[in-house]
C-alpha cells in the first residue's frame, strides 16, 4: 500500500531543523565572542596619541620643538613629519641659539639633528660638514660645533652615521640605530606667522604640532591662543586679499576691545550690558563676521578718494586735479595756463596748485610783488631787517634778541655766569653787558660780563634764594616761587579737620622780605656811588669857600674904595693943580 506524500515530507523535516539550528548557534557564537572582544577592547588597535613637545621656540618663519622621547634616527624622523616637519637642520647661530634655549631649559639629554652621512660615502674631516648632509638634502651650513676634531684621515669612516646634539651643545657622530634621549623638529611656514599679543595680558598659545608656550614671539598658522581673563580664544588664520596672518575667532563679532581692537576693522564699542560689539565708519557696511567693514568703494580703486552712493561710488579728485578718463585717476591742472594773470610777476605750476614768484630786486610780500626791503625803511631796526613768513621783521645779531617793548631794538643776552662783553669796533674801551652784569677784565685782560649774584647781597631776605644769570628766585616755604611784588602764603598753624563740612578763612599775605627787583647795583656800583657822593659834598664845600672867601674880598675892596675917595675930597685940589700945571707947560 502506498503512503501518502504528506508523510514523507515529515519524515525528512527533523534532519534540516537540526542543521540549520547548528548554523545558528555557531553565528551566535561568533558574534558574542566579537561582542566580548569589542568590550574587552580588541576588536581594533588603538592608536597611540601623539607625542607633545617639551617646549618650543619660534623665529620668523620657522619653529623649533623639542621631544622628550628615546627614538632611533628613522624614528625620530617620524615623529617630526607627522607635525608637517623635519630634523631639525642648524645653519646659523640662530638656530644653535634656538637649541641652546630647549635644551638648557628641559636638559632632556643628547637629542637627534637632522644631520647624517649616506651609506655610500665616508666622513671628509676636511669639509665644514665632513660630508654630512641635512635631511633636506643639501650641505650648506654657516654653523657647526662638533664635539672632536673628526676621525683619523687615514682610516676614514664610512656611513650610514648620524649626529645628536649632547646637553653640552656639541655635535656628536653615533650609529643611526642607537637611540638618543630627545628629538629636535624643526617647521617651516614659508607664507608668514601671526606676531605676539600683547604681553599686558597672559596668553597659552597651542601650537599645530603640539607644543604649549606662553612667550612665542611668532605663531605658525592654525596656532590657537587662549587668553584667560578676557575670555577669548583666538586662532592665526591669513586675511586679506595679500593673505597675511592674523589672530581672528572663529566666532562671529568682536572679542574684549582691549585686545587688538576686539579684532574690529573700525571701531569697538560696549552696549549698555558691557558686551563688546565692531561698528564701522560712515559709507562702510559690518559684515556677515560682525568684525569685518566693507565699502563699495573697496573695489573701484580710485586714486584719490570715492564717495560711496548706495552699493556703489563714483571716484573724485582733490582740487586743483581732474578725473581721468579712465574715470579712476587724476590729472593735476595747469592752473597757470588755465587762468592766467593769477600772479603779478611769475606763476610756477605744481602738483595741484601753483606758486607765485618774483622777479629779481622784488620781493613776495602777502601775494605782492614789491622792491626789496621796501618797508624796512620805516622800521628803524637797530640791527638787520628781513622777510619774515612774507612780511617785513626787524631781526638782531647773534647774541642778542628783539627787546619785547620795542621789536625794533635788540637785547644783548647771556645764558651763562659770565659772556663776552660787546665792544665797539672803533673804540675797544666802549664796550656793554646785558641788563643785570656787571662790566669786568678777566685774567687774560678781555672784558667780560659777569653776572651779578643778588643772593650774595640778601636780595630774598630769609628766603631761599637762587640765582641764574641775569635774574634770581625767591622760594616761598610751600616751595613756589615768589613772583615780585607777590607774597607767600602763610601756612596755616592749625590741623585740618575734615567732619564733612568745610569753612573757606582769608589767608593773611605775608610781606616780601626781599629788596625789590634788583636794577643792577653791586658792591663795585655802592663804591661809585659812594667816591661820587664824597666827591659831590667836596666840590660843594670847595665852592661855597670859594664863594664867601670872594664875597669878602669883595667887601674888602668896597671899604678900601670909599676910604680913598673920603681923603681925596678932603685933601687934594685936583683942578688946580692940573691948571697950574698945563700953564707951565
Amino acid at each position: 500500500m502506498l503512503r501518502p506524500p504528506e508523510r514523507e515530507a515529515t519524515t525528512e523535516h527533523p534532519s534540516f531543523t537540526r542543521s540549520a539550528l547548528a548554523v545558528i548557534a555557531a553565528n551566535m557564537w561568533f558574534l558574542l565572542v566579537a561582542m566580548g572582544s569589542l568590550r574587552a577592547g580588541l576588536a581594533l588597535p588603538t592608536p597611540s596619541p601623539a607625542p607633545i613637545p617639551l617646549g618650543a621656540q619660534c623665529l620668523g618663519s620657522a619653529c623649533f620643538g623639542l621631544f622628550g622621547i628615546s627614538r632611533t634616527f628613522t624614528e625620530a624622523g617620524g615623529v617630526c613629519e607627522a607635525g608637517g616637519g623635519h630634523l631639525m637642520t642648524v645653519r646659523s647661530t640662530v638656530a644653535a641659539e634656538a637649541i641652546a634655549l630647549l635644551l638648557l631649559r628641559d636638559r632632556p639629554g643628547s637629542a637627534w639633528l637632522g644631520l647624517r652621512l649616506p651609506g655610500n660615502r665616508c666622513v671628509e674631516p676636511t669639509k665644514r660638514l665632513r660630508g654630512f648632509q641635512w635631511v633636506t638634502g643639501d650641505e650648506r651650513t654657516d654653523f657647526d660645533a662638533w664635539e672632536s676634531n673628526g676621525s683619523d684621515a687615514k682610516v676614514p669612516t664610512c656611513g650610514p652615521m648620524c649626529v645628536a646634539v649632547t646637553a653640552q651643545l656639541r655635535w656628536q657622530e653615533r650609529a643611526c640605530n642607537a637611540s638618543a634621549e630627545a628629538i629636535l623638529c624643526e617647521y617651516n611656514y614659508p607664507n608668514g606667522t601671526c606676531g605676539p599679543l600683547p604681553a599686558a595680558f597672559a596668553v597659552t598659545y597651542l601650537t599645530p604640532f603640539g607644543a604649549r608656550e606662553s612667550d612665542l614671539v611668532a605663531s605658525p598658522p592654525g596656532t590657537t591662543a587662549v587668553v584667560q581673563s578676557l575670555g577669548a580664544v583666538l586662532e592665526c588664520r591669513a586675511q586679506g586679499n595679500n593673505g597675511s596672518f592674523e589672530w581672528v575667532s572663529a566666532a562671529p563679532g568682536a572679542w574684549d576691545c582691549q585686545l587688538q581692537n576686539g579684532g574690529c576693522d573700525d571701531q569697538c564699542h560696549l552696549d549698555e550690558e558691557g558686551r563688546p560689539h565692531c561698528a564701522c565708519l560712515e559709507g562702510k557696511t559690518l559684515l556677515e563676521d560682525q568684525r569685518s567693514c566693507w565699502s563699495p568703494c573697496a573695489s573701484l580703486g580710485c586714486q584719490q578718494y570715492c564717495e560711496p552712493q548706495g552699493d556703489s561710488g563714483v571716484c573724485m579728485c582733490f582740487e586743483g586735479y581732474e578725473l581721468d578718463s579712465d574715470g579712476k585717476s587724476c590729472l593735476d591742472i595747469d592752473d597757470c595756463q588755465a587762468t592766467p594773470g593769477l600772479c603779478e610777476q611769475e606763476c610756477i605750476n605744481t602738483q595741484g596748485a601753483f606758486e607765485c614768484r618774483c622777479w629779481q630786486g622784488y620781493d613776495l610780500v602777502k601775494g605782492k610783488c614789491l622792491l626789496e626791503k621796501w618797508a624796512c625803511f620805516d622800521l628803524t631796526c637797530e640791527h638787520d631787517c628781513n622777510l619774515v613768513d612774507g612780511e617785513y621783521k626787524c631781526t638782531c645779531f647773534e647774541g642778542y634778541i628783539p627787546d619785547p617793548k620795542s621789536p625794533h631794538k635788540c637785547l644783548q643776552v647771556c645764558n651763562q655766569s659770565q659772556c663776552a662783553a660787546q665792544c665797539d669796533p672803533n673804540n675797544i674801551n666802549e664796550c656793554y653787558c646785558p641788563e643785570n652784569f656787571i662790566l669786568e677784565m678777566n685774567i687774560d685782560g678781555i672784558q667780560v660780563c659777569t653776572d651779578i649774584n643778588e643772593c650774595e647781597a640778601k636780595f630774598c631776605g630769609s628766603l631761599k634764594c637762587i640765582n641764574i644769570p641775569g635774574s634770581y628766585n625767591c622760594i616761598c616755604p610751600n616751595g613756589l616761587i615768589q613772583e615780585a611784588g607777590s607774597f607767600c602764603e602763610e601756612p596755616s598753624e592749625e590741623p585740618e579737620e575734615f567732619s564733612g563740612e568745610t569753612e573757606t578763612y582769608p589767608k593773611s599775605p605775608v610781606p616780601p622780605s626781599f629788596a625789590p627787583p634788583k636794577d643792577g647795583s653791586s658792591r663795585g656800583t655802592l663804591v661809585a656811588i659812594i667816591v661820587g657822593v664824597t666827591c659831590t659834598v667836596v666840590m660843594l664845600v670847595v665852592i661855597i669857600c670859594y664863594l664867601v672867601k670872594k664875597r669878602y674880598a669883595a667887601q674888602s675892596i668896597s671899604d678900601y674904595k670909599s676910604q680913598q675917595s673920603e681923603s681925596g675930597v678932603a685933601l687934594q685940589h685936583v683942578s688946580s693943580t692940573c691948571d697950574s700945571s698945563r700953564q707951565k707947560m
